[in-house]
C-alpha cells in the first residue's frame, strides 16, 4: 500500500502542526522560546554547580593543608619524643655500663679471694706433706730402734 503524492504533500504540510500539538498544544515559536529559556536555566545551573564544585575543591585543599600542618606538628612532636627517648636510653645505657663495671670489679675481687684460698690450700698441702714425711721418718726410726734393741738385748 503506497501513499499517493497528495497524501505525502498533506503530511508534509501538517507535520509541524501535529508535532506542536503533541508538545502540550503550544505553538512552535513559544516552544522554541521555552526551550531557549530552559537551556539558559540549565546553563546557569551548570555554572552554579561548577562554582560549588570549585568551592568544594578549595575547601578540600584547605583541609589537606590543615592535615599537612597537623602531620608536620605531629612529626615534630615525635622528633622531640624520640630525642627524649634517645637521651633516656643513653642515660640508662651508661647506668647499666656502670653497673656492669661494678659487677666486673666484684668478680675480680671474688677471683682474688679464690686465688688466696688456692694459696692457702697449697700451703696446707705442703704442711701436710711435711708432717706426713716426719711421721714416716719417726715410724722408720722407731722401727729401727726397736729392731736394734731386740738384737742388742736378744
Amino acid at each position: 500500500m503506497a501513499l499517493a503524492e497528495e497524501d505525502i504533500a498533506f503530511i508534509k504540510a501538517h507535520l509541524g502542526e501535529w508535532l506542536a500539538e503533541q508538545s502540550l498544544a503550544r505553538p512552535p515559536v513559544v516552544y522554541e522560546v521555552e526551550l531557549r529559556e530552559r537551556m539558559v536555566r540549565v546553563e546557569e545551573e551548570l555554572k552554579h554547580q561548577r562554582e560549588l564544585m570549585r568551592e568544594g575543591f578549595a575547601r578540600m585543599d584547605a583541609r589537606f593543608e590543615q592535615s599537612d600542618e597537623r602531620f608536620a606538628a605531629l612529626s615534630e612532636q615525635f622528633a622531640v619524643l624520640r630525642s627524649d627517648m634517645d637521651a633516656r636510653f643513653l642515660a640508662l645505657r651508661t647506668d647499666m655500663d656502670k653497673r656492669f663495671e661494678q659487677v666486673d670489679k666484684r668478680f675480680e675481687q671474688v677471683d682474688k679471694r679464690f686465688e688466696q684460698i688456692d694459696k692457702r690450700f697449697d700451703e696446707m698441702l705442703k704442711r701436710h706433706d711435711q708432717h706426713f714425711l716426719w711421721l714416716i721418718g719417726f715410724i722408720a726410726t722407731s722401727a729401727g730402734l726397736v729392731i736394734a734393741a731386740m738384737r742388742f738385748l736378744g
